[in-house]
């Protein structure tokens, strides 16, 4: 099949983490041809959607892990494939590649599902869920806000369409910076803010659970840094390995028949304690690590769900 990677610059990946280079490495063994541009690389033009970039060669040696072609224009309509795999934020710009791919879905086959993609940002998924989340409150009224910490005093607030642990504070119940951070986060963006109850077993980790085409192939386990509430591995969160509980199957039990019929291929969810927290459907990672601790080839189960669905 011909593989189009709509993506965030290939130089500075870590090759050992990066979930887009190992689906572009797994779809390269099956004989897939890749081709690889940036976002901004995306036009509409005259009834075409087009994109100037490069065709790709991966490989796994740190330093020299990619090989370019020519710069040239392709008419994506052409290819069988493209992947929606650059990193929030979740802005305009993001917003606007998903209606411009939505042009050519699904006779090209774009994963996930752009549509789906646009009208279920990760932090708002979850709200079809309340059973399964804990407390929260998405508003950007201080008055709001401050009520909903009275009445769990120790909370979590993080902008709603941030990624990656930016921006992720603890306020605990003796905390007095919730009206300046407020002032903080008013002062450069119009969105709302979302604040959930904190959840203690974040100390014990975050769990990453990868459901594929709707099913879970595996969890990882990522422990916050000495000191920190985050997580996530780019602030430092470590992975270690883990297995599902059966609140985590329940769980994927209730999501994943939404996520396949709404076409979300790949897909991580966040699971603290027995609460899910976030759906991942823009960029999600953790593919290399859930790899080496299971022994799984999960860019794999992919790649056989993309080929069923092109078959």
């Amino acid at each position: 099949m011909k593989i189009a990677f709509q993506m965030d610059p290939i130089g500075p990946i870590d090759i050992n983490a990066d979930s887009t280079f190992r689906l572009a490495e797994e779809a390269q063994a099956r004989g897939h041809e890749l081709f690889y541009y940036l976002p901004d690389a995306l036009a509409w033009q005259e009834g075409r959607l087009t994109a100037r970039g490069c065709s790709l060669e991966v490989q796994r040696v740190k330093g020299d892990h990619f090989t370019l072609g020519e710069m040239r224009e392709v008419d994506l309509s052409e290819f069988d494939v493209v992947w929606l795999r650059q990193d929030p934020p979740f802005d305009m710009h993001y917003i606007t590649t998903t209606h411009l791919l939505e042009r050519i879905h699904p006779d090209t086959l774009v994963v996930n599902d752009p549509f789906w993609v646009r009208n279920y940002p990760e932090k708002l998924l979850v709200l079809r869920f309340p059973d399964l989340t804990p407390p929260t409150t998405i508003a950007r009224d201080l008055a709001t806000i401050r009520a909903f910490k009275q009445r769990h005093g120790d909370i979590i607030l993080k902008p709603l369409y941030g990624n990656g642990g930016a921006g992720v504070f603890r306020l605990d119940e003796n905390d007095r910076n919730l009206s300046s951070l407020h002032e903080l986060f008013a002062g450069f963006t119009r969105e709302p803010l979302i604040v959930q109850k904190y959840l203690p077993a974040v100390t014990k980790g975050d769990k990453r659970i990868i459901l594929v085409d709707g099913e879970p192939v595996g969890a990882i386990n990522r422990v916050p840094a000495e000191g920190e509430t985050r997580s996530n591995m780019h602030v430092g969160g470590r992975p270690e390995k883990v297995a599902m509980t059966e609140r985590d199957l329940e769980i994927c039990a209730r999501i994943g028949p939404l996520l396949k019929e709404k076409g979300q291929v790949f897909v991580g969810i966040d699971v603290i304690g027995d609460w899910l927290t976030e759906i991942n459907l823009t960029s999600p990672t953790g593919i290399q690590e859930m790899e080496r601790f299971d022994g799984v080839n999960v860019a794999g189960r992919i790649w056989e769900a993309i080929e069923a669905k092109r078959r």
